[in-house]
């Protein structure tokens, strides 16, 4: 069993033990500017672009037509076929409504590099 004396000293020395890690850390430095981003940043970059692209404007639009139509004059359908016309219809029209807003508004949410475009008179 330990003393009194010998917790009161580890206690003591793990104190120090963490102060001295604590008031002199590290620094912690960011990487390096072009060293590349992670690995699936290229395949979402490039599902962004086909979902904001032409093709799937047209895509979008053919999906709207088609989806209103089956819901219009599609007559008795079950309740999974309703579901799943409807889930199609949502899916276009989000992709109908980012490329309309991109091309109302432009790009969407651009950082500025450091300094660029803040004026100080």
């Amino acid at each position: 069993m330990r003393t009194p004396l010998l917790r009161g000293v580890a206690a003591a020395t793990l104190t120090a033990a963490l102060t001295v890690l604590a008031a002199a850390p590290k620094p912690a430095l960011a990487a390096g500017g072009g060293g590349g981003g992670l690995p699936w940043e290229a395949p979402l970059q490039t599902f962004v672009n086909s979902l904001t692209g032409p093709v799937a404007f047209a895509i979008s639009l053919l999906g709207i037509v088609v989806c209103g139509a089956m819901l219009i004059w599609g007559g008795e359908i079950n309740e999974f076929a309703r579901r799943f016309v409807m889930l199609v219809l949502v899916v276009a029209l989000l992709v109908f409504a980012t490329n309309i807003l991109t091309q109302l508004f432009g790009v969407g949410a651009v950082i500025a590099a450091a300094g660029a475009g803040v004026v100080l008179a």
